[in-house]
């Protein structure tokens, strides 16, 4: 297995710069894993490939405005991008600048000042601020977006889900970012249930594999949680003969931690904690049956996560279509659905 396996050729003017309106316009490509022809369709017709007794497993994590900005004491500016709270005043954060280390005072702009607390990997650091800071990032901050995203985002909102609720996030659950109220009023009206995972996702969902082999490369530990309630969902769905349809890559990935902790006769178990799990091909699925996901990044660990799900030869076709067809990729693009 070689990093280089999952690479493909991406023109720029593919990557989507700005979200189709309305949510559900978007395009949706359709991947049957039984080797059938692909299908060309929109997001609002989903509704054609699911069931009655089908589980929507979404994300409902909401994105934090994320980066802020602080000065140094010799009065240079300094961009931190806040990944994960660690307790009420302690955060993780990239830092942007140079001679940022330990012990090095900064003054967050618009809020309290802060110490370097610790040095982590590249430009990780641990924060320490003088007090807390949600209430201040909802006035200052501004939403991390992509660094492929180059323009400015006039409505935040649109960065986030319809359904988000649980903030933490540095980037956005992006597979559900197609939905709207109306279609997801339409798919209960259909049948098909709904339940919620929370996955707070951190921005290296978006740093490519730089090992030659995979296998080597430190995966990403992210905090998740499932409830008792979804569980109880999942395992019900299976037993009555549903699908369990992951919203995304994240959904993907709190499911299959929870199947880890499963008992006999049992999908999945409630779970709480950080994962990092790392799914590669030959990872064997044992709680999702369907995939609503975008076009990920090449060597990324999601296009290889869903290679283990459909196929790495039989993904990466499907990608060079879908740049053949003119479909918009990553976190503002189309989507696909995989059955």
């Amino acid at each position: 297995m070689k990093t280089s396996d999952y690479d493909y050729d991406l023109p720029v003017e593919r990557i989507a710069q700005t979200p189709v309106e309305p949510r559900h316009a978007s395009r949706l490509l359709v991947l049957h894993r039984d080797g059938s022809p692909l299908e060309h369709t929109t997001f609002w017709h989903i509704r054609n490939y699911l069931r009655p007794g089908d589980l929507l497993v979404v994300n409902h994590t909401r994105v934090i405005p994320a980066r802020v900005f602080a000065r140094k004491e010799t009065g240079g500016r300094v961009e931190l991008l806040l990944l994960r709270r660690v307790d009420e005043l302690t955060w993780e954060a990239l830092v942007g600048g140079k001679r940022l280390t330990t012990g090095k005072r900064l003054q967050m702009e618009g809020g309290p000042g802060l110490v370097i607390a610790e040095d982590l990997d590249g430009s990780r650091r641990v924060l320490r601020f003088d007090e807390p800071i949600e209430e201040v990032i909802a006035h200052v901050g501004q939403m991390p977006l992509p660094p492929y995203i180059h323009t400015a985002l006039t409505d935040p909102e649109r960065y986030q889900t319809v359904y988000a609720q649980v903030p933490g996030s540095a980037a956005a659950p992006t597979a559900g970012l197609h939905f709207t109220p109306e279609l997801l009023d339409d798919l209960r009206a259909q049948g098909v249930q709904t339940a919620q995972v929370t996955l707070h996702v951190g921005l290296d969902t978006f740093a490519p594999v730089t090992e030659d082999d995979p296998r080597e490369h430190k995966i990403h530990t992210e905090w998740c949680e499932m409830t008792q309630a979804t569980a109880d969902a999942v395992n019900q769905t299976r037993k009555n003969g549903g699908r369990i349809v992951a919203v995304g890559t994240t959904s993907v990935r709190t499911l299959e931690s929870a199947a880890r902790a499963a008992g006999p006769g049992e999908v999945v178990a409630p779970f709480s904690g950080p994962t990092d799990l790392f799914i590669l091909p030959g990872y064997t699925f044992r709680a999702v049956d369907v995939m609503v996901t975008n076009f990920h990044l090449p060597r990324s660990s999601l296009i290889m996560l869903v290679s283990a799900f459909a196929g790495r030869e039989r993904v990466l076709e499907t990608y060079r279509t879908a740049v053949e067809m003119q479909y918009r990729f990553f976190s503002f693009g189309d989507a696909m659905i995989i059955l």
